[in-house]
């Protein structure tokens, strides 16, 4: 048995959501109008909404648009995406660094864990041969 109407119910959210939706376009033109800068962040607090929300919305690509313009670049969308993608040259050489001194730290985790999963199975055996040598010596004589 169903509880509730799912229908009300999504009526209900629908028009939730119409009205965050609202309250995200007021917010967004009265920080245009004030000539604030545009961020994600300060709008959804502007607005009483989540960075999510925004980021989810239809709103996000007008927010990226009016960023672009205040920021003097051109929006994401409109460089080829071959261009968007490539980093510049200097960064790529930093990403390569990088790249490689993770390869050299995790080869080196991975060297100092063995050694030391070695070190505790030979600690775990050595104690396990004093463990039967204090028992061979605390039972009593056989009679």
């Amino acid at each position: 048995m169903a509880r509730g109407n799912p229908g009300n119910l999504r009526a209900a959210a629908q028009r939730k959501h119409q009205a965050a939706t609202e309250r995200a376009q007021t917010a967004l033109d009265a920080l245009i109008t004030a000539g604030e800068p545009i961020t994600f962040r300060g709008l959804a607090k502007r607005a009483g909404v989540s960075i999510d929300f925004l980021y989810r919305s239809p709103l996000r690509a007008r927010v990226e648009q009016v960023r672009a313009h205040q920021q003097g670049t051109p929006p994401a969308g409109a460089q080829p995406d071959a261009e968007r993608d490539k980093p510049p040259p200097s960064q790529s050489n930093v990403i390569r660094a990088l790249t490689a001194q993770i390869a050299e730290l995790k080869r080196r985790h991975r060297v100092e864990t063995e050694h030391l999963q070695a070190a505790l199975a030979a600690a775990h055996g050595e104690n396990l041969e004093l463990r039967r040598q204090l028992g061979r010596q605390n039972r009593p004589p056989a009679a």
